[in-house]
């Protein structure tokens, strides 16, 4: 039986997930000591990455600066795994293996931050329109901290045994990269983990904070394209048409209610209509309406059973109001729910508590964002996805006492507090590999 995240809490508080989850031990002085003297260089990598950020899988000068800084530091190197990812080995004796990943990409999104090292870069997207690019989600942050642990370990081969993996993913925000990666041999062509580590910056969280969540963390994501067909003519003249925006706003209610009445309100579902598009004039009735939605759930049998329940409602909206043919609906399946192993959480936390003190290390609610870092679990791998605060402290507890937020991720305002971000980072990021790779450990 799966522990509950109630459970997991008796048992972080018991002590009862093995040698490692037992005793919260601190980092060696010295690690900190070492991320101190580093840390100039870690800014200034993370600044010319937000300077120059790049979209999915056209990474190339991103994964460039990571590759070469890894490889300098001793690690066996690879480039162009699964497009633009960049996955690097170090051996350090008998153990298991470990897998920190992070992502390379940025957003199509105009920087509003102000920072003196803002965003100016545009590129072509897969349309081949030029758009702005920005850092709008932290993977800045997230590439800085990973080049961060990667050296604190290098450095430190006394302090751990076994075989330490880096993963640069490419294309995390279209959700596709992972995929890439695992097609490309990513657990054929190299170790497959035992276990595998990611951590991504927060904005409901304050800096210094790390959230962890046992379980179903993040929801699974599909993409549905609906296209109505009617029957077109006069706007004056309705009686002699089959109205599809009618019909559009009939589905558009009819999918809420799968939730309100179909659902159990138990199981988190959200279906969001993005997009409608038809008609050209007031006048005119259309022969045709196309939605764009999203769906995002938790469990697989949920997932399944919502798809099939929208493809019933919007074929019988159709149906009622004598369309003149069936509606097209085309489903594009997206990244799984991210499900974190609940013994691999409880350890983490243990050894993150160890390093930031048990008062910044909280249980976070489950989110209905989506992150491809589901398919490496989905690929038999112990897996876990950790998230970090990056808001200033005051900011946030202000904000709240308004009832509002600040930016948070996606958002072209979006700033993390680097400095106690990062460093939690690190330090979390460094405490959990050292627990996963203890020397001695067998499988």
């Amino acid at each position: 039986m799966k522990p509950s995240n109630r459970m997991l809490k008796h048992l972080l508080l018991a002590g009862l997930f093995g040698a490692g989850a037992v005793h919260a031990a601190a980092l060696p002085p010295e690690f900190t000591a070492q991320m101190d003297k580093d840390f100039p260089a870690i800014e200034a990598l993370y600044q010319d990455l937000h300077r120059t950020p790049e979209l999915a899988f056209n990474e190339h000068q991103t994964a460039k600066k990571l590759a070469e800084r890894v490889k300098a530091l001793g690690y066996e190197v690879t480039t162009g795994v699964g497009g633009t990812g960049i996955v690097a080995i170090l051996k350090n004796g008998p153990g298991l293996t470990a897998m920190l990943r992070t992502e390379l990409d940025a957003l199509p999104v105009q920087e509003k931050t102000g920072l003196p090292f803002a965003s100016t870069a545009t590129a072509k997207n897969a349309a081949g329109e030029t758009v702005p690019v920005m850092h709008a989600c932290g993977h800045d942050v997230h590439m800085a901290a990973w080049y961060a642990t990667a050296k604190l370990m290098a450095e430190n081969r006394k302090a751990w045994s076994g075989t330490l993996m880096l993963v640069g993913q490419p294309a995390e925000e279209p959700l596709t990269g992972s995929a890439a990666m695992l097609k490309d041999g990513l657990f054929k062509r190299f170790p497959k983990p035992d276990y595998a580590l990611s951590m991504h910056d927060e904005g409901t969280l304050p800096a210094g904070q790390v959230g962890w969540r046992a379980g179903h963390f993040r929801a699974s994501a599909d993409t549905i394209t609906i296209t109505i067909h009617g029957q077109g003519g006069h706007g004056a003249t309705p009686h002699e048409t089959r109205d599809p925006i009618v019909m559009s706003a009939r589905v558009v209610m009819a999918l809420q209610t799968l939730i309100s009445r179909e659902n159990n309100p138990a199981d988190p579902v959200v279906i969001t209509v993005g997009s409608i598009h038809g008609g050209t004039q007031a006048n005119i009735v259309p022969d045709q309406v196309k939605l764009l939605l999203t769906v995002r759930t938790f469990k697989p049998e949920v997932r399944q059973r919502v798809l099939a329940s929208i493809v019933r409602e919007v074929e019988g909206e159709a149906q009622a109001a004598g369309a003149p043919k069936k509606p097209q609906i085309d489903i594009v399946p997206g990244a799984d729910s991210v499900y974190n192993d609940p013994e691999l959480t409880a350890r983490a936390v243990t050894a993150i508590q160890g390093a930031l003190g048990t008062q910044n290390v909280v249980e976070m609610p489950a989110k209905m964002t989506s992150e491809d870092f589901a398919n490496y679990g989905q690929a038999g791998v112990k897996a876990v996805l950790l998230h970090v605060g990056a808001v200033e402290p005051k900011k946030l507890a202000d904000a709240r006492k308004a009832g509002k937020y600040p930016p948070g991720t996606h958002s072209p305002q979006w700033a993390p507090e680097f400095k106690p971000t990062v460093r939690s980072f690190i330090m979390a990021e460094t405490a959990v590999l050292l627990d996963l790779l203890k020397p001695g450990q067998k499988k």
